[in-house]
């Protein structure tokens, strides 16, 4: 079974994602509210993949990715943002810096794990 964490400031975001994938995908979903939570989660879980929301305060997912990517323990893990703005100049960088892909929000909940599974390459699980 894969282990997904989802981080995102927005508890309604959490708990819909977390529903969409545990329902739809049947996979573990972990969430966190904070980019230090996400560093902290990512270090204890070792997620399968880890969902990451752009806009968030005190610490954003890009500074969040780049503190993944500082830790032997969590670099190997890919990263999908999420993001309400994303361009495909936004896209290019995002590939530079070894982020999997970005996901528009608002997503649609029912197609998330179908979009997660196609972007790391995961054959659909039933």
């Amino acid at each position: 079974m894969k282990r997904i964490l989802v981080v995102d400031n927005e508890e309604y975001i959490q708990e819909v994602t977390k529903i969409c994938l545990e329902t739809v995908a049947g996979w573990e979903v972990i969430t966190a509210a904070s980019g230090s939570e996400c560093i902290f989660k990512a270090q204890t879980y070792l997620p399968d993949a880890i969902l990451l929301d752009v806009m968030m305060p005190d610490m954003d997912g890009l500074a969040t990715f780049e503190k993944l990517q500082d830790n032997p323990a969590t670099q190997q893990i890919p990263v999908i943002l999420l993001t309400a703005k994303i361009q495909a100049s936004d896209r290019r960088r995002y590939a530079e810096q070894g982020i999997k892909d970005a996901i528009a929000k608002p997503f649609n909940p029912t197609e998330l794990a179908h979009q997660v599974s196609a972007i790391l390459g995961w054959e659909e699980e039933s």
